[in-house]
């Protein structure tokens, strides 16, 4: 399979809605192990289909410590059914908009219905960071980013930064 390029801010992309999945084949299949090897080579711990050009509905998860066994989830079409009351803040990154990480409250569990990648109907209550990521992985498919909790302000900042370094190619970031 193969690491794709991993799409930046301001790409235009990022903010359109991802379209569902009708059957899980070979493609999809392909899809989310391209997805998986781009999440780990990248050091991510949750990717969208949105983030390498594909606008479908299905995203990957590996919220488990360097010194644990891997524990990968792929989510097609995925559906938050219910959040708790209460919240929990984790200081979030994006592998869409490098370098930058903000504080966002978001409900501490939730529970998500799904298609695993054999096409069987699922549903996961997660807790914590987990919960945390598919939310954020969820934001994605919806064409939702990080920056859009923030004030337009400062939002078009990290906007601006972002492109300012892609022009910068000499750059080196170690």
């Amino acid at each position: 399979m193969s690491i794709k390029e991993i799409i930046t801010v301001p790409d235009e992309i990022l903010k359109k809605v991802s379209e569902p999945i009708e059957k899980v084949g070979i493609n999809e299949k392909k899809l989310i192990i391209d997805l998986f090897e781009t999440m780990y080579d990248s050091n991510g711990i949750g990717l969208a289909a949105v983030q390498v050009g594909i606008l479908k509905r299905v995203l990957v998860i590996d919220v488990s410590n360097k010194d644990e066994e891997k524990s990968p989830i792929a989510l097609i079409n995925p559906v938050i059914r219910n959040f708790s009351n209460e919240l929990s803040v984790y200081e979030e990154g994006c592998l869409s908009i490098p370098e930058t990480f903000i504080e966002i409250e978001r409900p501490k569990i939730c529970e998500v219905e799904y298609v695993d990648e054999k096409g069987s109907k699922k549903n996961l209550k997660c807790d914590g960071l987990l919960s945390t990521c598919v939310q954020h992985e969820i934001n994605h498919l919806d064409g939702k980013l990080i920056i859009d909790h923030l004030s337009k302000l400062k939002k078009d900042f990290i906007i601006k930064k972002i492109s300012k370094n892609k022009k910068n190619p000499d750059r080196v970031v170690v």
